[in-house]
């Protein structure tokens, strides 16, 4: 009998009891708009860096009504130098203008034209380009929305 009544009084507590239903939600808005703004700057520095060499030796000489004291016009190909600019180490072998061969006019009192000239070998020229750009970027962006 307590079996009986245990039965009862569940089966009559489930009757009376309330069911619960969910309902979604839903965002109830009918229009609006979102905006953005982004600006970006950025620096960026150069430097371009240009060296140029030369890596033998000229020596020209001309004239007219001139002689020279000696058997050969190369002087002697003994002078080495070293040049170091911005960790750029160079070494080269010129001239020594100490052992070129001495000029005199041939006939005194006549015309002459003497001309004499030496490029030896390294750096010739450098080139330094320093720049500094500055870029800007602006993003603006707007969303609208209705229902």
């Amino acid at each position: 009998m307590k079996k009986v009544f245990v039965l009862t009084v569940v089966a009559s507590v489930l009757a009376s009891a309330r069911t619960v239903i969910a309902v979604p939600v839903v965002p109830n808005f009918t229009q609006g708009a979102m905006q953005s703004n982004t600006e970006t700057t950025s620096t960026v520095t150069e430097t371009i860096n240009s060296m140029n060499y030369d890596t033998g030796y000229q020596l020209v000489i001309t004239g007219t009504n001139v002689e020279m004291d000696a058997t050969s016009i190369s002087p002697t190909a003994n002078i080495t130098t070293t040049n170091s600019i911005e960790g750029v180490t160079s070494t080269w072998t010129g001239l020594d203008l100490s052992t070129k061969p001495n000029f005199t006019i041939k006939s005194p009192g006549g015309s002459f034209q003497y001309t004499e000239s030496y490029s030896g070998p390294g750096l010739k020229t450098q080139t330094i380009i320093q720049r500094v750009t500055e870029i800007q970027s602006v993003t603006s962006t707007t969303s609208q929305f209705s229902n």
